[in-house]
């Protein structure tokens, strides 16, 4: 009777083992082909400038330098593309530490609101922080997930046309996580958008110099990266629509968890 639970249970945790490989294997598969289409745009950029050198197609010495200027920066957004996501990917496998530490929530959200609070006032917005006074501790690592923080907090910048970014904090002592919501009067349809790559046979002059100058990693990307970053650290990132019924404003809140750290 024994050897039967044994092997039922056996069967279970294998069950799962499979179910569990079954997930990550498909996230993998998502996050190469993310990775390719996001790679291309600069690599098509970069390419169609040089295809107009090639054709003679510049009026004159100053244009065909010009094209070559918007290559040379395309390949620059190439390579710090690829750098983002090989650090990641590193990460992820385990090739970088990550130094998890004990560290003071208020003190990574003023980190945060420092270093978006100019760009946001570049734009008309305007940063809202809503913290706690007693001060919540959590286990992270502090210079990463400041990093990883500041990346969706300057995407939901660049995604917002008017109004206020709300950062706030929720405590789920039940479970040892803290919620770190951030709040954007913005579209969810906005964050899934995904870069759409320059067809190389479109040689058009100014289609080409509009694709080399819009070569940022796409909000789908970049979120992408922060979520696999948090779930490194334990934490989880959700995109969540809390646009008010039956209202014309829309409210995408990125939704961060983080464990929980009681501090004595």
């Amino acid at each position: 009777m024994n050897e039967i639970e044994t092997l039922k249970k056996e069967l279970e945790d294998t069950k799962l083992a499979y179910q569990m490989m079954a997930q990550i294997s498909h996230f993998k598969s998502g996050f190469l082909a993310k990775t390719a289409h996001e790679l291309r745009s600069p690599l098509s950029s970069l390419m169609g400038l040089h295809q107009l050198i090639l054709a003679d197609l510049c009026e004159n010495p100053e244009e065909e330098r010009e094209f070559i200027e918007q290559g040379y920066q395309a390949a620059h957004k190439l390579i710090e593309i690829i750098d983002s996501i090989v650090t990641i990917s590193k990460l992820d496998y385990g090739k970088i530490p990550l130094k998890i530490e004990t560290v003071s929530l208020n003190y990574i959200l003023n980190q945060v609101h420092r270093l978006t609070k100019l760009q946001a006032t570049n734009y008309s917005l305007k940063i809202e922080l809503k913290i706690s006074q007693t001060d919540i501790y959590i286990k992270a690592d502090k210079s990463r997930f400041i990093q990883g923080l500041t990346a969706l907090v300057d995407t939901a910048i660049s995604l917002t046309k008017r109004g206020t970014i709300t950062i706030s904090t929720q405590l789920n002592q039940l479970e040892s996580m803290v919620n770190i919501l951030i709040d954007i009067p913005c579209s969810i349809k906005d964050w899934q958008e995904e870069k759409q790559g320059l067809e190389l046979s479109q040689t058009n002059l100014d289609l080409v110099k509009q694709w080399s100058h819009n070569l940022e990693m796409s909000p789908a990307m970049k979120f992408l990266l922060s979520q696999t970053l948090l779930e490194k650290m334990g934490g989880q990132l959700i995109l969540l629509d809390i646009s008010p019924e039956n209202q014309p404003d829309t409210i995408t809140r990125v939704k961060c968890l983080i464990p929980w750290e009681e501090y004595q």
